[in-house]
């Protein structure tokens, strides 16, 4: 009688984690973090503010100065992902900045005086080509001479802000075309209540239709699709973050002054009463949001993009790979110095004047709010989404510092802190889950 080997024990099932939930259904675990992080900030803020911080101006306001951050940010994370990275965005925005406000002031007026419709697009423009032909610059000598990014863009650093003053040997330029103020938000720059709506509604609408789009397109080609209701509550949520912001954007009241006048150009009565009108949404805003859809669109549908993600994955084998990892990192860094181009047009509007100091220390934000959006300074890994929530995270910390009376000395050291530890989590990520 022959003996029967007992069959080997099964390993016990291991149990799902919360991470490995999301990742089913294509969410990052970190997303979750970083609303948490932004919820925890409102609501400490507004805490220690005596309910201050969310309130709709506070919540507006904050929005249009978050802009200018964002903006840049959606090109830091291509730059990162690369395995570059670009110290000189503070100082380019300052120095194309102070070029802005001498062609406005300075130079177009010779030609066709103030005030001129075109003004304002071709000051746009030309801050775009210089931040490009910058940027380019920059990269051609990190990908064609081998100089590491961190030593020419620091270099740049330094050479940008002091050409900054050069241009105008430190003079504020000032004031800006009254098209062009627009750009930086205020009352100006505030689209009105019922655009606002038919803005979001149309955002909402896209968001619906893209997710059933995609899912049919993912059915087609064969991939694998996630559960119904996963769409169903990620488009709603996003419907809900689109709809949250108009309400707040218009809850948001203009001062009855202006509003009084507004009324009565339209030929319209003033109420005994009063009437409350409300900003809406800020073109800087829609800008931004402008801007990350076609960096998100460049990112994740172009090939362009797939060779950023491959040089940052592997430069080896993508150049292995046939791909010209030389032009696609400078291409990057030109893009990265045409953002730029935009977030000074913005700034530049806000202020209502190109200053010397303007940009400064932006490239510690813009570098803060890519890692803090899951960014990874080991390249291959970033989101567009998430850099522009990690800047929104990024100046709510500074906009709640201010409200309370916080110091700039202790502001910059809390955001240099918040930099260093969102560099060690996202470490730890990687080590656990990637």
């Amino acid at each position: 009688m022959t003996d029967v080997a007992p069959a080997p024990a099964q390993p016990a099932p291991r149990s799902r984690s919360l991470p490995d939930h999301l990742r089913e259904i294509e969410f990052d675990p970190r997303m979750i973090g970083m609303i948490a992080a932004l919820a925890a900030v409102w609501l400490g803020f507004d805490a220690l503010s005596g309910g201050a911080f969310l309130t709709p101006r506070n919540l507006w306001n904050l929005l249009v100065q978050s802009a200018s951050i964002s903006v840049m940010a959606c090109g830091m994370v291509l730059v990162i992902v690369t395995r570059n990275i670009d110290l000189s965005v503070g100082s380019m925005l300052g120095f194309i900045g102070m070029v802005v406000g001498l062609i406005q002031v300075r130079l177009l007026p010779e030609f066709w005086g103030f005030e001129h419709p075109a003004t304002w697009i071709v000051s746009l423009l030309a801050a775009v080509a210089l931040g490009g032909v910058i940027g380019l610059m920059q990269g051609a000598l990190i990908a064609w001479l081998a100089i590491p990014s961190f030593i020419v863009t620091l270099g740049g650093l330094l050479v940008w802000r002091g050409a900054a003053w050069w241009v105008t040997q430190g003079q504020t330029i000032a004031p800006m075309d009254s098209r062009f103020r627009p750009l930086g938000g205020g009352i100006e720059g505030a689209i009105g209540t019922s655009a606002s709506w038919a803005i979001g509604l149309a955002i909402c609408a896209v968001i619906a239709g893209g997710s059933v789009v995609a899912r049919r397109r993912r059915r087609r080609f064969g991939f694998s699709l996630r559960p119904l209701w996963a769409d169903v509550v990620i488009a709603t949520l996003g419907c809900g973050a689109v709809v949250v912001t108009v309400m707040v954007a218009n809850a948001y009241a203009l001062p009855t002054g202006i509003a009084r006048r507004l009324t009565e150009a339209r030929g319209q009565v003033w109420p005994e009463g009063g009437l409350v009108i409300g900003h809406g949404l800020a073109v800087p805003v829609l800008l931004a949001l402008a801007v990350g859809v076609a960096i998100t669109f460049l990112a994740t549908r172009l090939r362009f993009g797939r060779y950023v993600f491959a040089i940052g994955g592997n430069p080896e084998a993508a150049q292995l790979s046939g791909v010209n990892t030389r032009k696609v990192v400078m291409l990057v860094y030109g893009l990265m110095g045409a953002l730029v181009g935009i977030s000074a047009c913005i700034a530049t509007a806000r202020l209502n004047a190109a200053t010397n100091s303007a940009g400064a220390l932006d490239e510690l934000y813009v570098i803060a709010a890519a890692v803090i959006g899951g960014t990874s300074l080991a390249g291959g890994v970033g989101t567009i989404a998430g850099a522009m929530l990690g800047a929104l995270v990024m100046q709510s910390l500074q906009s709640g510092m201010v409200l309370i009376g916080v110091d700039t000395p202790l502001q910059n050291i809390v955001v240099g802190l918040v930099l260093v530890v969102a560099v060690w989590l996202d470490g730890l990520y990687r080590k656990r889950f990637g």
